[in-house]
């Protein structure tokens, strides 16, 4: 089961967002037969059968093995992804460009930068030949700045620094990497 699926087609999502598939996903956190699916959503069997079959046919939902008892064989399935993203060209046609966005310290390119990273990321990983690894970089951090002139005095030495470092790494015949650094306050917890 992979951890995150990016769901790039509008037909998968609109199967996963159905009410009673999106509860049968639910029930699917740990493999599941259709009886015992039924038993905690509260559907016959034949239902749930029926709404794991299209599950499966958009690749929500895998075959996790088989168990038999009493001479019937019972087949499990399970999630294919833990926690499923849909991808923001999906509603469009395409990505928020954020060249578009003429503010790039708003928070409108902030979120136009990372819906085109899921878009990239997540068609990547999909295409991904199953095992393998895709190369990346992730920096998750909070800091707590003291005064907005400490903040700015980050994003100068910030931009140094990386600017010094891509020079220094840089080569015109290399593979190309995205490399993407965001800024915003922390949302505060809810209690």
């Amino acid at each position: 089961m992979d951890h995150i699926r990016v769901l790039d087609d509008a037909v998968a999502i609109e199967v996963a967002l159905d009410p009673i598939r999106a509860s049968i996903l639910d029930a699917l956190a740990e493999p599941g037969s259709a009886a015992s699916v039924a038993a905690t959503v509260g559907l016959t069997r034949q239902k749930v059968n029926y709404h794991l079959k299209a599950l499966e046919t958009h690749g929500l939902v895998e075959p996790a093995g088989v168990r038999a008892w009493g001479g019937i064989t019972e087949r499990y399935v399970q999630r294919s992804a833990r926690h499923l993203v849909v991808a923001p060209d999906v509603l469009e046609g395409k990505a928020p460009d954020p060249n578009q966005v003429a503010d790039r310290l708003s928070a409108a390119y902030l979120v136009a930068v990372s819906a085109r990273t899921v878009s990239e990321a997540g068609s990547i990983a999909g295409n991904a030949t199953a095992g393998t690894r895709v190369p990346t970089l992730t920096v998750d951090t909070v800091i707590g700045f003291k005064s907005p002139e400490d903040r700015a005095a980050f994003a100068v030495e910030l931009q140094s620094a990386l600017a010094e470092l891509v020079a220094k790494y840089h080569h015109d015949d290399g593979r190309p990497h995205r490399l993407t650094v965001s800024s915003y306050p922390a949302p505060k917890e809810q209690s």
